[in-house]
């Protein structure tokens, strides 16, 4: 098989719902990140791999293709796992590299939920099953891996902290390229006080719950874009690859407990590879709920050393198609900035119990 590497990855800065990108459509919001990375290469792009949730139907990837100023012959692939989206098309690239389909992609995914067509959430499971918000399936998480808001409040902090060390240490300007004028994460800078914000904060899914807006990411706009090639064509063409995929899993759960979807995706992928979790030097899994990742880590034996070392989405936000390409966008650019790490591991819940995680070796 052949080898599928990333030789590069950017991001948008992630703006809020109705904020700084109220006005651009999906295709509109990817499109500065798929000129980018294909500049001066274009005719080698074989296809976009976007993964979208909310957004307007229709074939987005095309779409921004087209808009980019990518080959006519260029023909854009648009799939929907919810929130794990962004992270299945760059997985989908990965497995076409390897399989010989296809030497060159440009994978990620995108949402605009200011421009969003739709008033309700899609249903993430059957009436005889139950189809909770993600708000209560927290709140189920939560409550069934004993994980008190002390502790969700705690892991927030951290998270607040170290996406604030990020961007003042210049770690989110390498991963951001700017749509006009907006090159700046728009939550992270109304959110001066966290600590204040969180002591103050009530349960608002749940009368005497512990999820609270402040543990909670908000309702965002971003995208997020990989570029995957065969590792010996990614050579030739003179890039340095980066990441190298190694497998991936997907699993599901019951509908009630999403957030905990990544713990037997991350569980059966160890075992499948003969590794353990002190083998993988960094995780990035998303930050939807506090009580999400605080469970995952937990029921995984994570140490907050190995997670989201650079913040997360309860900080800057959780643009849902584009989430799962944003932790892989995070490792690109971390896993460069040290001389340690071998493996690293991207991974994401999503509306309906369903949990994906990739599994990446580092190239030396």
């Amino acid at each position: 098989m052949n080898n599928a590497v990333i030789v590069n990855a950017k991001r948008t800065a992630i703006g809020k719902k109705n904020g700084m990108y109220s006005q651009l459509t999906p295709s509109e919001l990817v499109s500065p990140l798929l000129t980018f990375l294909s500049e001066g290469i274009k005719e080698e792009v074989e296809d976009v791999i976007l993964g979208n949730v909310v957004g307007p139907g229709g074939n987005v990837a095309r779409l921004a293709a087209l808009e980019a100023g990518l080959p006519l012959s260029v023909p854009g692939f648009t799939i929907d796992r919810q929130c794990s989206a962004g992270l299945e098309a760059i997985r989908i690239a990965c497995y076409l590299v390897q399989a010989g389909a296809g030497a060159c992609y440009l994978a990620g995914g995108v949402e605009s939920t200011s421009t969003s067509p739709y008033s309700e959430r899609a249903r993430f499971s059957p009436d005889k099953i139950g189809d909770p918000d993600m708000g209560e399936a927290a709140e189920n998480v939560a409550k069934k891996y004993n994980i008190t808001k002390i502790m969700q409040d705690k892991y927030t902090l951290l998270s607040y902290q170290r996406s604030w060390n990020a961007f003042k240490s210049g770690y989110y300007a390498q991963e951001i390229v700017g749509v006009g004028s907006y090159n700046q994460d728009e939550e992270l800078f109304h959110q001066r006080n966290m600590k204040k914000l969180l002591e103050r904060a009530t349960p608002c899914f749940l009368k005497n719950g512990t999820v609270t807006a402040a543990n909670s990411c908000g309702i965002h706009d971003g995208a997020s874009v990989a570029f995957i090639m065969v590792e010996k064509k990614a050579m030739h063409l003179g890039f340095q690859p980066v990441l190298r995929f190694v497998d991936s899993q997907v699993s599901g759960v019951h509908p009630f407990y999403p957030g905990i979807a990544p713990v037997p995706a991350i569980q059966t992928l160890l075992q499948r590879n003969q590794l353990t979790i002190e083998d993988i030097d960094l995780f990035e899994i998303n930050e939807a709920f506090a009580s999400k990742i605080v469970s995952c880590a937990q029921e995984l034996s994570i140490s907050y050393e190995q997670l989201n070392v650079n913040g997360g989405a309860l900080t800057i936000g959780h643009p849902y198609g584009a989430s799962g390409a944003i932790l892989v966008t995070r490792l690109f650019y971390e896993v460069q900035r040290r001389i340690d790490v071998n493996y690293v591991i991207a991974a994401i819940g999503s509306g309906g119990g369903v949990g994906l995680a990739i599994l990446f070796e580092v190239v030396r």
